[in-house]
């Protein structure tokens, strides 16, 4: 759920949370992770819940399309450009863990390239048994060859560091003094090749926050101790997290130091001659990019000027040493419009790329300034119909690489130059089902404030109108998350196929109309987000596509707990509900791993006024005897130190003793993706649909 730059993960979170009195929560014994009698507990359950949903009779047809699909070699090796070769993660049933590998730009074109593995995690976590997950690389720019490589056991968020040499493909040696950090939710930032900005679990009490994170930031140089590091920067333990990284216009650097005072504001400082200066710009705005000696920020709230008031989501810009000297001259560069807003900004090495998304469909224009400093904009020509993003935009070209998809066309990979706009298609999914059969909607509703709300809908061209087609509505609506229009062949073997139609959900709380639309559904305004989503629902029926006995909810972490809501809500309104990684103690919540770093979404229920609202929604507080609750289908994993796994423990523990039917499966690796390779999430997705079937048929 983390939006801001900071680091993802606390040291081994998998302890229990935060005594409470048990006679407050007589499943609070279900927060121990690890524990012989939880953990017998989740056996218990999966066994369970695998025998009935296993027992549907096209289960292992769904496994196999998706295990088929998953390692499909065809897919997109999707590459970043680090030096001179393209890199890329890839997995199949040969390399469950992964391999990290590479080739250059000419090779890459090829239909098959010649690929060059630079780090194997099957092999690594066969010699040193440990079940390793890769978690990221991060290269010295603009050297490129010191590289930090995030290792996770079993795919948690928390992460084990080590040095590595991208020319010698190899972890540095000891002799050479690497940079390596223990299992933690760190954060480590190249300053130069011996120099890094690190926050860390330094195993006092103050050098993480309430969150989970850092709450220090270090000055580590190569051969010292760790405990030698300088500090730099310690921020309030309440704050969410503090990191120290590096912005470069081309190849000129800028250290930043930031402490995320809530998931939404922050303090923004610059680290130079040794002395930190503070940045005064807004603490709800966010860093986007430094360009040409400015400082791109995109502003989340009205900004008042000497020279006049600039719109919340606009891209507004000042020069760096204006900022330093506390004299910001801010201008813009772009606004948003009633129906468009900044999905993503991106900074070459001559021109900035902007992606508009345009009720909910992308373009992309980019944006030149001419000698006289105006700005020139010209459109990428792209179809409008779909979903545009863009990636490894690089500081040192104006080349990059464009993916475009839909629901019902398969991402084809684009080299875009930057300066002619010309787009070769040099990579393409083949159709992976029976698109051709299939047709998408977008229909608007008005929820209950009066508000239009977007939603898109994936059918079969012949489909009849009776109320009777199996119907999965998908939602999240949080953080400013927008959810896009996306190919997905598991969808459409697993789903589609089967007859069932696909509904996609934009409902306030995402970004899909940028701060605005999110801001909406925050805090004490919750509720917004789930009348939207209860609005789609009601309009499916009156469409009579579907009727409640016949549809279907889905969605996981924040979108589990819009699950969760929604079934308590209105529980006659759903037949089945897919309820994945979720939260949903909103009484603890807070006091749940990171869960602390989402009081600027929800609120902090300990405060008495917010938890009067909290607790209007919060599903484990929602329950009741007597009502009739559709047969919901949760699912979570042992090794998510995100989302605490005790969220679906504890709900399901209540529900059965309330005597209400429910099924329960949680992966004991995966972490907050659910699984950690492609035989797991091709298990988990099979038994989500065979349970869908079983329900809406």
């Amino acid at each position: 759920m983390l939006k801001r730059i900071i680091p993802l993960c606390i040291a081994s979170a998998m302890t229990m949370a935060t005594p409470v009195n048990a006679e407050e929560d007589k499943y609070i014994w279900l927060e121990d992770v690890e524990g012989a009698k939880p953990l017998a507990w989740v056996k218990q359950q999966n066994a369970v819940s695998t025998t009935h949903i296993k027992a549907y009779s096209g289960f292992d047809n769904l496994v196999s399309n998706s295990l088929e699909i998953l390692n499909d070699k065809a897919r997109i090796p999707y590459a970043t450009r680090i030096g001179d070769y393209l890199y890329n993660f890839w997995k199949d049933e040969i390399h469950e863990r992964g391999i990290y590998r590479r080739t250059t730009l000419a090779e890459y074109a090829k239909a098959e390239p010649n690929w060059e593995t630079v780090l194997d995690i099957d092999a690594l976590g066969k010699a040193e048994g440990v079940n390793w997950v890769f978690k990221g690389i991060e290269c010295q720019y603009p050297q490129n060859e010191r590289c930090f490589v995030s290792l996770s056991r079993g795919g948690a968020d928390a992460a084990e560091v080590r040095e590595f040499n991208l020319t010698a493909k190899a972890f540095v040696d000891s002799t050479q003094k690497p940079f390596v950090l223990a299992e933690a939710k760190s954060r480590l930032s190249w300053i130069d090749k011996d120099t890094v900005f690190v926050g860390t679990d330094f195993g006092d009490a103050q050098s993480m926050t309430d969150s989970g994170y850092p709450s220090v930031v270090k000055l580590w140089k190569r051969g010292t101790p760790l405990s030698a590091a300088k500090l730099v920067f310690r921020g309030d333990k309440a704050s969410v997290a503090v990191s120290g990284y590096v912005m470069f216009d081309d190849k000129t650097p800028l250290n930043i130091v930031t402490e995320s005072l809530t998931f939404y504001t922050a303090k923004h400082y610059v680290y130079q001659d040794s002395k930190l200066v503070s940045l005064p710009i807004p603490k709800d705005a966010d860093l986007k990019g430094y360009f040409k000696g400015q400082l791109y920020i995109e502003l989340k709230s009205d900004l008042v000027t000497p020279k006049g008031t600039f719109k919340q989501g606009a891209i507004v810009y000042t020069p760096v040493d204006k900022l330093i000297a506390q004299k910001p001259e801010f201008s813009e560069l772009v606004s948003p419009t009633k129906h468009a807003s900044i999905s993503q900004v991106a900074f070459s090495q001559n021109a900035i790329f902007v992606t508009w998304l345009d009720d909910v469909k992308s373009k992309l224009v980019r944006y030149m300034q001419n000698d006289k400093g105006e700005w020139q904009s010209k459109p990428v020509p792209f179809e409008a119909n779909g979903t545009l993003s863009v990636f490894d935009v690089e500081r040192d070209s104006d080349d990059f690489f464009v993916n475009y998809t839909s629901f019902l066309e398969p991402a084809s990979l684009y080299r875009l130059n930057g300066a002619s706009l010309k787009a070769d298609k040099i990579k393409a999914m083949p159709q992976q089902f029976s698109a051709d059969k299939f047709v998408t909607k977008q229909y608007f509703v008005t929820s209950k404030d009066g508000t239009k709300v977007p939603y898109f809908v994936v059918m079969a061209k012949d489909i009849k109108l009776d109320s009777s087609n199996p119907t999965l509505l998908y939602g999240y609506g949080g953080f400013e998350v927008s959810r896009l229009p996306a190919y997905s062949a598991t969808i459409g073997k697993n789903w589609l196929e089967q007859g069932g139609v696909y509904v996609l959900a934009n409902i306030r709380g995402g970004g899909e109309y940028g701060p605005a639309w999110h801001q909406a559904a925050l805090k004490q305004h919750r509720h917004k987000a789930y009348e939207d989503f209860e609005a789609i629902a009601e309009d499916l029926i009156a469409r009579k596509i579907t009727s409640s006995k016949h549809l279907g909810i889905q969605g996981g972490s924040n979108g589990g707990l819009l699950m969760g809501a929604a079934f308590t809500r209105r529980p006659e309104l759903y037949n089945a509900v897919v309820c994945q990684v979720p939260l949903l103690d909103m009484k603890r919540y807070n006091k749940l791993l990171v869960g602390a770093s989402w009081m600027g979404e929800y609120g902090n229920p300990d405060i008495a006024e917010e938890w009067e609202y909290i607790k209007t929604y919060s599903p484990y507080h929602n329950l009741k005897q007597g009502v009739k609750y559709p047969k919901v289908f949760f699912t979570t994993s042992t090794r998510d130190d995100r989302v605490h796994p005790a969220h679906a423990r504890k709900m399901v523990a209540k529900m059965e003793d309330m005597g209400i039917d429910v099924l329960y499966y949680e992966n004991i690796e995966g972490g907050h993706a659910g699984a950690a390779d492609n035989t797991q999430a091709a298990e988990l997705s099979s038994m989500v649909y065979a349970y869908l079937m079983q329900q809406l048929r």
